[in-house]
This record gives C-alpha cells, structure tokens and sequence, in this order.
C-alpha cells in the first residue's frame, strides 16, 4: 500500500460529503476487477488450467479497461452530488430555473450510481462462467471478488434510491425499474457463483 491509497482513504474520512457512498462502491467494484485480472493471471501462469485460458485472456483485457472505468465512475458520482449541492445554492428566486436545475442535476446523481450498478452486473456475469474453469487455488479470490461486486451494486442501489424518491416522472420510474432489475440479477448470480465456488472447493 502507497502513500496515494492512504489519501484516497483520507479524503473519504474527511468531514466532506464526497467522496462517498456512491465513489466507494465504485471503488469496491474497482478491486472486485483488480482480483480478478489476479486470478485470471494465476490461471494462465500454469498449463494445468488450460481450458480456463481463453477466458482468463477475455478476462484481463475487460478488467483492465473497467478498473479505468470504475474510477471514474466513483468521480462521476462525487462530482455528481456536488452538482446537486450547487443546484440547491441556486436563489430561490429564480424560479422554474432553480426547480429544473435541481431535478437535472438529481437526476446526474441517480443515474452516476446506477452506472455502478450496472457495471457490477456485467462483471458478475463474467465471474460465473470463469469460475468453473479458473484456478481453483485462487477460487477465493474470484469468490472475494464476486461478493465485492455485489456490494458494490447494493452501496449503488442506495444512492440511486435516495436520489429518485425526491422526483418523479417517467424518467426516474425508468431508472428505479432498471435499478432493480439489475439487482434482482446480481443476487441471482451470486448465488449460482457462490453454490460454483462451494462446489469446487468441496466445502
């Protein structure tokens, strides 16, 4: 660990509200991509694992790109909230304008989340199929990783809701019934990954 990962986990100490719940889930999803690009490696470092290769290559080019993204997702999300903060500061008397503002940049903040969620998604869905054919001296590793990716969508989910249920419209149902679904899915997968896993390590 450096001296640029204490800072990160400072600035989420400090008395500001960002970053937050939403950067950290990002965050979380960020390591749930990093130890699986490490048990990918781990299965293509030995020939034993050869069936898992083809996989475990797809595997380190996607978690490669997506540990990028989920940085940024967790920037998205902090820089989201401070444009809800900003909306808010607008003078009451401006109107209509302070009202859209405030919905738009409402809306930024639920969808920053949402994003996570639906990233966590796809990364679960990865992680199912490699677990039946990875290194099974890693398998908690790629389990780690799984029940972090699960974190990561329900820290999201919590700031996707605490977002909608300030506004409506057709808009924000769409987003809340994406949400959902999304999440439905990633607690489905997680027990089939979990009942793979268990299976494998004959516990």
């Amino acid at each position: 660990m450096n001296e640029g990962y204490l800072q990160i986990l400072n600035s989420i100490a400090s008395d500001s509200p960002t970053p937050g719940g939403g950067s950290v889930a990002a965050l979380t999803l960020a390591h749930a991509h990093s130890l699986t690009t490490m048990v990918a490696r781990l299965t293509l470092k030995n020939e034993k694992w050869s069936d898992g290769h083809p996989m475990a290559n797809e595997i380190v080019e996607f978690s490669r790109l997506h540990i990028d993204e989920s940085i940024s997702l967790a920037k998205k999300d902090a820089e989201a909230f401070d444009a809800v903060m900003a909306a808010y500061r607008i003078p009451k008397d401006a109107g209509p304008n302070r009202s859209k503002s405030i919905r738009e940049a409402t809306i930024g903040a639920a969808i920053a989340p949402q994003e996570t969620v639906l990233a966590s998604l796809e990364l679960l869905k990865r992680l199912l199929p490699f677990s039946s054919v990875c290194n099974s001296n890693a398998l908690t590793d790629l389990a780690a990783a799984g029940e972090l990716s699960l974190s990561a969508a329900k820290i999201a989910q919590m700031n996707v809701r605490i977002n909608t249920q300030y506004i409506s419209g057709e808009d924000v149902d769409l987003i809340d019934s994406e949400t959902e679904n999304a999440i439905e899915e990633c607690e489905q997968t997680i027990i089939e990954l979990r009942d793979s896993y268990i299976e494998r390590l004959d516990w």
